[in-house]
């Protein structure tokens, strides 16, 4: 398993911040490591997001039920970080909750801890907002793909931004994610493999 160090560089890297020594090894300091089995819920249905979970090592998917029926709303793999936003935030009961689809190892972040640091320490401020801010960016990023553009387009944006979803993700949770029927994904795919 990596070190906290290391986990603490990869998660400054992947918002593409830069941290001092001293703040990545304070930083490493906050961070639990996590192990799942396959198919575990990391958080359930009313329960309470307390935590940012970066993914080391596998694959998640958070997802909610409507009218009985499974939806997926997100699937986040290594080196990306999970979160119940509106849980999170408004320290409420969610209704998304997060399974994994691997095996996986997830650091979990504490907001009490994080929120502290980020109170004194202008560099984990920094790295902080850059965790909202990329995710509300791939929320806009979704929600837009999903509003404007045909089932392909749909299924070509996620080929080209997340292959390790299609590579190793379930048919049936990308048909979700992407908001079509298996059947309009095999489809799509059939299509895209013959042009």
């Amino acid at each position: 398993m990596n070190s906290n160090i290391d986990i603490a560089k990869r998660i400054a890297s992947s918002l593409d911040c830069t941290l001092s020594k001293e703040v990545l090894k304070t930083f490493s300091e906050i961070l639990v490591p996590e192990k799942y089995k396959k198919g575990e819920r990391i958080l359930d249905e009313g329960q309470v997001c307390e935590y940012l979970y970066f993914i080391d090592k596998g694959m998640t998917r958070q997802f909610y039920f409507k009218y009985d029926k499974d939806l997926t709303e997100h699937i986040g793999y290594e080196d990306s970080i999970v979160v119940c936003l509106e849980s999170y935030f408004n320290e409420e009961p969610t209704k998304l909750m997060i399974e994994t689809l691997e095996p996986t190892i997830a650091w979990k972040i504490s907001k009490r801890d994080i929120e502290h640091l980020a109170s004194v320490n202008s560099e984990m401020g920094s790295l902080y907002r850059r965790v909202f801010e990329k995710s509300l960016i791939t929320s806009q990023q979704k929600a837009d793909t999903l509003r404007f553009e045909p089932a392909n387009e749909r299924y070509l944006k996620l080929m080209q931004r997340h292959p390790e979803i299609l590579k190793r993700a379930p048919l049936i949770y990308i048909a979700s994610l992407l908001q079509m029927t298996p059947e309009t994904l095999s489809r799509v795919r059939s299509a895209s493999l013959n042009s």
